[in-house]
């Protein structure tokens, strides 16, 4: 059941105006009595918001060490583990891209390669190590034009000449690149 009251930060709840319809014909205006709010059982008082609730335990430091506690990224382990990964992710994309549109595998190749390139976007965007590197950067760049290319169009059409011909590019000079250490 609603409440005439509102809940204001003061302690005494205030009484809303109460409002007259009007009508089209005229009447004679007889004042209304205001209600007077009656007071309420222990039981169904109402409970304080959460977010009161939840500001009192933060500012009292029971939450506080949960939310300040720094999160550790999720660093490579060396970097071997980054050429591995990149040698797969550049095998997985070589090997979507140039298959057939009329293979009925296409649509489970294109999601495994979403997901190969959302696993290693994810593990290594964050290294400060690696984003100078020209492997990463090239890698980087032809995952976000395959994925881009598939979400906009679907796993069933194939990427253009001018596209491919880019993407695989990239995928060359990512390759040697990282024969090189880079």
């Amino acid at each position: 059941m609603a409440s005439p009251t509102i809940l204001t930060p003061s302690s005494k709840p205030q009484t809303l105006p109460s409002i007259k319809p009007r009508s089209s014909t005229t009447a004679i205006a007889t004042p209304t009595p205001t209600p007077t709010p009656s007071p309420q059982p222990p039981h169904l008082k109402q409970q304080p918001p959460l977010r009161r609730h939840f500001l009192t335990l933060s500012a009292s430091g029971i939450l506080s060490p949960l939310f300040l506690s720094p999160l550790t990224p999720a660093f490579a382990s060396s970097d071997e583990e980054y050429v591995k990964d990149t040698e797969d992710v550049i095998t997985k994309v070589r090997t979507t891209i140039t298959m057939d549109k009329n293979d009925p595998n296409v649509a489970t190749a294109v999601a495994d390669l979403r997901d190969a390139s959302n696993f290693w976007v994810a593990k290594y965007r964050r290294e400060k190590a690696l984003l100078g590197r020209a492997s990463f950067r090239d890698i980087y760049s032809a995952l976000n034009a395959v994925s881009g290319h598939y979400i906009s169009f679907g796993p069933a059409a194939p990427i253009p000449a001018k596209r491919k011909a880019r993407i695989l590019e990239e995928m060359d000079t990512a390759e040697k690149a990282l024969l090189r250490g880079r």
